[in-house]
This record gives C-alpha cells, structure tokens and sequence, in this order.
C-alpha cells in the first residue's frame, strides 16, 4: 500500500476482508477472525444479516436518495421509532456522530443566545472523544487529537469525567449546555459513578442547561439498553447517536426533548443526505432486529458473561487492573502500555482494540453467541496470561 493514493490518516493494519458473515470477518485468503470490535461499535447486527440486506436491496432497487426539501415517508417512521424507544420529542437526521455532536452543539448555543447570553459555553468532560469536526474536535478530551489544528473553536469548560461536585462548583452565567458520554469509550470504557447522570440531569433543570448525551458509541442496544442513560432513569435535553443506527450505514441523528424541542427552525441546520431512504431504512432494520429477537436482553447476557468469565480467569493477575463496561461494551484496563495485544489477537483470529494506551477495547456485535464468546475469551486471557509482569513499585 505504499504508492496508494489514498491520504495516510489511518495507521491501516496488513489485512483487507472479502466478506462477513455473522460474527466472522474472511480475508483474501480465506481466514476467519472473531470480529469483537464491529467496526468499532458499527456492526450492531454482524456482517451480512439477512434482515438489513434484504432492506437494503429492496430499498436500493426504489429509491436512494431524495432531497430533504420533500417528505420521506421513511425517514418519519424512524424519527417515530426512536422517539418510542427513548421519550425524546423530535430528530434530525445527518450522516455521522461528528454531525450529531455539531448539532447538539449548536443546539446549546442557541439555547444560550435565547437567555441573552452572548458568548454560550458548554461543560465538556476529561478524555471525553465528541468527533473530529473542529466543534466536536474542541470538545473531545484529546490534545493530541486537536494538535495542529488550533486555533480551536472557543466556548468549552472542561471538568473530571464522573465528577459531580467539580460540575456544581462552575460558577460562570455564559454555561448553556453539559455535553457527557454516559460511559467514555475512546477514553477507556470509563464508567461513571452510578449517581452522575442522574446528579447532572438535576444540576442541568435547576441552572436551565441543556443536558446533552452522547450516545454515539454506547446507543442503539450497545449496552444492553436502547441507549445507555436509561439505566439511571433520567431523560436528557439532546441525545446523539450513530455508528450501530444503521448497522454499517452511514447515519447519524440528535434527537431533542423539552427545551431543546424548539430551538432548530427552517433554515437553521441541514445536511443533504441526512436521512436519506436507504440510510433509514436500514436502520429501521436495525432497530427491527434488535426488538424482534430480542437482542437487548442478549446483549446483557453476553456481555456479563464475557466479563465474569474474564474475571474469574485473570482478574487476580497483577497486569490487570480493573475489568468494567456495560453489556457488549467491555474495557479490560491492563498496567501495561498494550497496543500491540491487536496484532497478536489479530494473528489468533480475533479482531479487538487497545484505547487510552492500555484498555482492552471489545465492542463485538450484538449477535454474538455464546460458543464465539468462549472463542474470545480463550483468546482475551491468553493474551493477558502471557503479557509481562509489571515491575514492582519500590
């Protein structure tokens, strides 16, 4: 790939797939790998699932594409759909988390420009990831992420993930917006106190800040629930999805509630492929699947079991330093630096991550089963048994 001409922004791995099949990824020459990262939480449904093919073929041989200056019947059906599973009120439609969190984003600097407020800021957490897009990039955690990009767009104030107290203690008028992660993935699978979203729905009613989650990576069944927040029983303000919406479609949405209901009008946001026919049909596939097999509860399932399995086998070892995550979104925190676990796991058929340096990232497909959940786990530990042992602290 040296003389490719495709511009170098991904550090690709030496491997392309042919074809998918369930929980399996083949390469070109026919090997089988244990795909445990969906396309990095994408694949909600696995590869070629008869239900979202079929779909998307019938819709590819009606229509594509129309513009969003017409009515498109699917498109309404699915904004009906999510706003069933979640209590929001309305959604916009675009093409990816990045676009999703531009839209929230903008969404609390009109909330702020409504109470006269003239330069709105937003509450954005450490290590949080919000996209790539120069918004969502001066809102993700990441100096490495923004370096060489500056000068980032202003308006953010940024806390400890998890920390209530540090939130309450802000004592600046121009705050419009919390901006969260109900669990940070690129951050490491981070998990919050159990009373933080809760605390931040509270602070946010009582300070009228618009509470806005970010649910692009833990949404769409990922965690065991339609979206993760509903775990701590709360409704947010905005809520962002993507990535498994469309089980490898492209698709993003910010669905709003309460006073973010009204904030967007004719003219204020568009996109011109943001909820397209296909694109919505497929995840009205997605969303088809999830409920119809019960894929929530299996979700749940799966996922406690990877865990439980994973902590029983190396949760003592000294190299392991927590095991944590919510349904079939699992970080394995090593005290190691172990980025290069993906080409050993890669060359033992499974396909996994490292983030944050040192979490073991496992993000598998909703469907998987339980004998490719002891497949993974074999291949977890044995990997984890086999890394050094960390030198003692003297």
């Amino acid at each position: 790939m040296a003389d490719s001409h495709l511009i170098p922004t991904y550090k690709r791995q030496p491997i392309a797939f042919e074809r998918g099949e369930g929980a399996w990824l083949y390469d070109s020459q026919g090997n089988r790998y244990l795909d445990a990262l969906a396309g990095i939480a994408v694949n909600a449904l696995g590869h070629s699932h008869p239900a979202l093919v079929a779909a998307i073929t019938d819709q590819a041989s009606r229509l594509l594409h129309t513009s969003n200056l017409y009515e498109i019947d699917v498109q309404t059906a699915l904004a009906d759909r999510l706003c069933a599973y979640s209590g929001m009120e309305a959604v916009f439609f675009g093409n990816s988390g990045s676009e999703a969190n531009e839209a929230a984003i903008k969404l609390a600097r009109l909330h702020g420009h409504a109470r006269d407020i003239d330069a709105p800021r937003i509450v954005v957490m450490e290590n949080a990831f919000h996209g790539r897009t120069l918004a969502a990039l001066a809102a993700t955690g990441n100096v490495n992420a923004q370096k060489g990009f500056e000068p980032m767009p202003e308006g953010f104030i940024r806390v400890p993930y998890g920390d209530l107290a540090a939130v309450e203690a802000l004592d600046d008028t121009r705050i419009a917006a919390v901006l969260v992660e109900p669990i940070q993935g690129e951050g490491g699978v981070r998990v919050p106190p159990a009373d933080f979203l809760a605390g931040l729905r509270t602070l946010c009613s009582d300070r009228d800040w618009l509470l806005m989650i970010d649910e692009v990576q833990t949404g769409v069944g990922r965690t065991g629930h339609w979206f993760a927040h509903q775990a701590t029983g709360i409704t947010p303000d905005v809520m962002c999805l993507a990535k498994g919406l469309g089980g490898g479609v492209p698709i993003g949405a910010a669905l709003v509630a309460g006073p973010a209901r009204t904030l967007f009008g004719p003219g204020s946001h568009g996109s011109t492929f943001g909820g397209n026919p296909l694109a919505c049909r497929a995840a009205l596939a997605v969303l088809d699947t999830i409920e119809n097999d019960k894929l929530l509860a299996h979700a749940q399932a799966m996922g406690e079991s990877i865990r439980t399995q994973i902590e029983a086998r190396v949760g003592e070892l000294d190299i392991v330093t927590d095991i944590r995550g919510a349904g079939l979104m699992i970080g394995i925190e090593l005290a190691e630096p172990c980025a290069a676990l993906v080409d050993t796991a890669r060359e033992h058929g499974v396909l996994l991550n490292v983030t944050a340096t040192n979490v073991i990232r496992l993000l598998p497909p909703l469907i998987i089963g339980p004998a490719e959940v002891e497949r993974l786990v074999d291949v977890v530990c044995q990997l984890i048994e086999t890394m050094p042992i960390p030198a003692t602290q003297t």
